[in-house]
């Protein structure tokens, strides 16, 4: 029996129109990132932004967080971000890495959504002095590690935070699209308007093949990111294949069609699960109630998810995966 997937929107397919612009890229032109589809990439997002922006393309979502933090926070440095943060549980220890040893600095909130007034708490707790690190960013994530989105005031708290403490505001947007489109808002008010000074857009997870990328609000990120990016061994010799697949993303906000398309599956599947659900489900992910014994059954009947926790499960409904293609497994879940 073939599995019908919802563990991850890593292993979705690629969007046939990104396959296309890849095909179309296939000609000669200017090496690494001088070609004219990488160097289109600032208008193209200023312009969905609503301000000047500078913009970087990477392969993958790690090394977009850990470039931009590198760029931003020195190696005796500290990351504030909460203890479940991608960055934290699931990158390796890339960040401190790629910084050369800045120390994250982790908080608690629920549904691993920063808490502001912990990160008050937490920030007037350190001496200013020399033996205790200090913090010089903060990064959030939207869509966070459970699925919920940040509301614009809610970042403009931490945002605020972040300008009075003389920090940078990071966010980790592997489902930022997501995220936009269940809010319904503009881009920009979930990003620079809210006090964010750098994202990291993802496509990968929304039908790119491997393509993020680095935005960084109000011109320019300043001297070093593009060494930190060739340093990192991320400056791909055909870097216009990147380029190709985040402009197809950007073209007819087919990147915003996708995140409402899983989005809505995700509403669908969630419909059926009713009280299992831990949390509101506000982008593509579901964390749900499930017994082992209830878990064996649903993968029995050729469904794979991640187990998320004892009596827990996360299931991850990709693009391509609408309310018709999730409806086998809400009926297998309301059956249960």
């Amino acid at each position: 029996m073939t599995a019908t997937r919802f563990f991850s929107d890593n292993a979705a397919a690629v969007h046939p129109a990104v396959m296309e612009a890849i095909a179309a890229a296939n000609h000669v032109d200017t090496a690494y990132d001088g070609d004219a589809l990488s160097q289109s990439l600032d208008a193209a997002f200023s312009e969905l932004f609503e301000t000047s922006c500078e913009v970087v393309w990477i392969p993958t979502g790690t090394a977009a967080n850990s470039i931009i933090l590198a760029h931003f926070v020195r190696p005796w440095q500290g990351i504030l971000c909460h203890e479940e943060a991608h960055i934290e549980v699931d990158e390796c220890g890339a960040p401190t890495f790629y910084s050369g040893g800045a120390k994250p600095m982790l908080l608690p909130g629920r549904g691993a959504k920063v808490d502001a007034d912990a990160l008050r708490r937490r920030i007037a707790g350190i001496r200013k002095d020399v033996h205790q690190v200090q913090p010089a960013a903060i990064s959030i994530t939207n869509a966070t590690e459970y699925g919920l989105a940040w509301r614009p005031d809610e970042i403009g708290a931490i945002g605020e935070i972040a300008r009075a403490e003389g920090m940078k505001l990071h966010m980790d947007g592997a489902r930022f699209a997501n995220a936009v489109a269940f809010l319904g808002c503009a881009p920009a008010d979930v990003t620079w308007r809210a006090g964010v000074d750098a994202l990291s857009f993802g496509f990968t997870k929304n039908g790119a093949m491997m393509a993020e990328a680095l935005v960084f609000f109000g011109g320019r990120g300043g001297a070093g990111v593009r060494e930190l990016k060739k340093r990192g061994g991320h400056l791909l010799s055909k870097g216009r294949f990147v380029a190709a697949q985040i402009r197809a993303m950007l073209t007819n906000d087919l990147w915003l069609a996708n995140a409402r398309a899983a989005n809505a599956g995700a509403a669908a599947l969630a419909a059926a699960c009713g009280d299992r659900l831990l949390y509101p489900v506000e982008a593509n992910e579901l964390f749900v109630r499930l017994t082992a014994d209830e878990a064996a059954r649903l993968r029995g009947a050729g469904y794979d998810f991640y187990d998320w926790g004892e009596g827990a499960a996360r299931l991850v409904v990709s693009w391509d995966q609408d309310a018709a293609a999730v409806a086998p497994l809400a009926a297998a879940i309301a059956a249960l």
